[in-house]
């Protein structure tokens, strides 16, 4: 059967935007696709983004800030990993540097250690070679910078 696809006023697609942004803080491209799935046209994107803008519903500083403590704080993530899905969302430099404001570097290497502690407890290699490579592999992928990492994993891993 063919799907008729729903079509919205400028009124209701900014309503429904208001609160897809007041649900969860979300980057300028996050909205504007949200916009092109539900088929509006650049002009009705453009006023829209306007709109949620001087509304402050939408603030690319602001979501900068909550993305970098929310993935450092859960997800134990580190500058780079960080850096790296901030520049894929589209954030400015200058945002990005604001938002490594909210993570002390005190904070910063202590959830490093505790992360790099935790991971060497829970790998079970006994080759040591083995063992420092999943190690490192691993705090890798998190986005941590490769000179904590070869220290680290030097003095956990002996």
């Amino acid at each position: 059967m063919y799907q008729q696809k729903q079509t919205f006023t400028i009124i209701e697609a900014t309503r429904k935007l208001e609160h897809y942004c007041a649900y969860q803080e979300r980057c300028h491209q996050e909205v504007r696709q949200k916009l092109k799935d539900m088929y509006m046209i650049p002009e009705a994107i453009d006023t829209i983004i306007v709109h949620l803008l001087e509304h402050n519903f939408l603030n690319e500083e602001r979501f900068a800030k909550t993305f970098v403590r929310g993935k450092f704080r859960i997800k134990k993530w580190g500058k780079h990993r960080l850096s790296s899905e901030l520049r894929r969302k589209g954030i400015s430099k200058y945002n990005e540097n604001q938002a490594f404001k909210e993570i002390s570097d005190q904070e910063y290497i202590e959830a490093f250690n505790n992360l790099a502690q935790k991971k060497a407890d829970s790998i079970k290699e006994t080759n040591i070679q083995k063992k420092k490579k999943k190690l490192i592999d691993y705090l890798l992928y998190r986005g941590w910078e490769s000179h904590l990492i070869y220290e680290k994993a030097n003095e956990l891993i002996h």
